[in-house]
């Protein structure tokens, strides 16, 4: 037995990893104090609530405030915590920390886990991405704690300040807001700048990846000198912030229903709104009465998410990147992809399809699902379809409401999103024997 597990393939670790942190949350918040009402949680209840936080996804089924005590909500922390940075990751650390020695065997699955692009010096990443989520986290708890301290107390506001700090940076969107009302949110912050800047600075850090932080710090500002995938991430995360808050800014929020808010709100709200689909889950404004347009953009933002290697959910930017180049390659009669003065290799693009099929796919066909068991708007049944594949946490309110069938499949949209999709098809695949010979080529019409 020991034998096989040590031979268990770095996908299958990955998933096995994140499927046994997920049952043991779910455990703990059975638990009669776990939840304020002594009681403890139903295991279905304590399920959900564990995957989507290991799955840093933020979909509740229950308000975190006025449902889970101290002790859950401790507990969902943890596991946002653990998610976000990936039980791999985790792992390594605790390895790193007592000193223990780590074998190749460990190095392997955690370059398959943070996708790292080459074995060596993988130590010494994980030292670097430890280090830094402390660093980053800690800030933003300080900076959060400068509303949050002299609005509940010091050691309640330092506690907020530190579970949405970790939630924000970890792409979670749990809150514990639900005194101000349930499932509020940050609504109450929405002319908060401060609140405001530090969540999206904390969602935009996590989710641009820790590669990219690791290009920075080598080459600080000199964007010449990053790499491919640091220069297609920062290109593609900033066209992905501005073009959608522009939108946001004249066509939703300059509908008479917003005409509450002055022009600086309409901004911070369009900013904030553009943000967290990448995948937080927080929201400052009552997403409820916005429109069509909006809702299906917001679709596509969390469909997206984030970069590989960080807490963010998605089929990521690079994937995107990657078809889009793919399309000016068929535009301009180029024989492959190219970016920056330099060439991709073949299998980025079939990867990138292949995730961009199964994505879209697995959230359309769950949406209908949803749609016909719980008969809701077919709409909103893919917001949360997606708002669960792309790990983000964002609901019109229909959550809680749905049927256990509906739950489940958000509970597998969940996991499938948070694991990625290549990670769980290599797991299953792993063992098949590589093909020895090729078919002969024929052409077929595309278009």
């Amino acid at each position: 037995m020991f034998a096989k597990r040590r031979s268990m393939p770095p996908g299958k670790v990955i998933t096995v990893g994140f499927g046994g942190t997920i049952f043991l949350g779910a455990l703990l918040l059975t638990l009669p104090f776990a939840t304020r009402d002594g009681r403890g949680a139903s295991f279905f209840d304590a399920l959900f609530t564990s995957t989507s936080a290991t799955c840093v996804t933020g979909l509740v089924l229950h308000d975190t405030w006025s449902y889970w005590s101290l002790f859950g909500q401790l507990v969902i922390l943890l596991l946002i915590q653990i998610g976000g940075m990936g039980v791999v990751t985790m792992a390594i650390a605790v390895f790193l920390f007592t000193g223990k020695k780590i074998g190749l065997r460990q190095r392997c699955v955690m370059q398959e886990s943070i996708a790292a692009p080459q074995v060596g010096g993988i130590v010494r990443l994980t030292s670097f991405i430890v280090k830094c989520t402390l660093i980053i986290e800690g800030s933003g708890t300080l900076l959060l704690a400068t509303r949050f301290c002299p609005e509940f107390g010091f050691g309640k506001g330092l506690w907020y300040s530190l579970f949405h700090s970790v939630s924000a940076f970890c792409n979670a969107g749990f809150d514990l807001m639900g005194g101000k009302g349930k499932f509020s949110s940050l609504t109450t912050y929405s002319q908060d700048p401060v609140v405001n800047f530090t969540v999206m600075l904390l969602i935009i850090i996590g989710g641009i990846g820790f590669f990219v932080w690791h290009d920075i710090r080598e080459h600080h500002l000199r964007f010449k000198l990053y790499r491919l995938h640091t220069k297609l991430v920062l290109l593609t995360t900033v066209l992905l912030l501005v073009v959608p808050a522009v939108f946001f800014f004249f066509a939703e929020f300059g509908r008479p229903e917003w005409g509450f808010k002055n022009d600086g709100e309409r901004l911070l709200a369009s900013l904030f709104q553009t943000v967290t689909p990448r995948t937080a889950g927080f929201n400052t404004v009552d997403l409820t009465i916005a429109a069509e347009p909006t809702i299906l953009i917001m679709i596509l933002l969390m469909i997206t998410g984030g970069s590989p290697g960080s807490t963010a959910g998605g089929y990521k930017t690079t994937t995107l990147a990657t078809l889009v180049l793919a399309v000016r390659a068929v535009f301009k009669r180029e024989d492959s992809l190219q970016s920056f003065g330099r060439r991709f290799p073949t299998d980025t693009l079939r990867h990138a399809a292949a995730l961009f099929l199964l994505y879209n796919t697995l959230f359309i066909f769950g949406g209908a699902a949803i749609c016909s068991i719980d008969k809701i708007p077919l709409l909103s049944a893919l917001f949360e379809t997606a708002s669960a594949i792309g790990t983000v946490g964002l609901s019109l309110g229909v959550t809680p409401q749905l049927s256990m069938v509906s739950h489940f499949i958000l509970i597998l949209l969940m996991f499938f999103g948070r694991v990625g999709g290549l990670t769980l098809i290599f797991a299953m695949t792993s063992k098949l024997a590589p093909s020895v010979s090729r078919m002969p080529k024929e052409n077929i019409t595309v278009g």
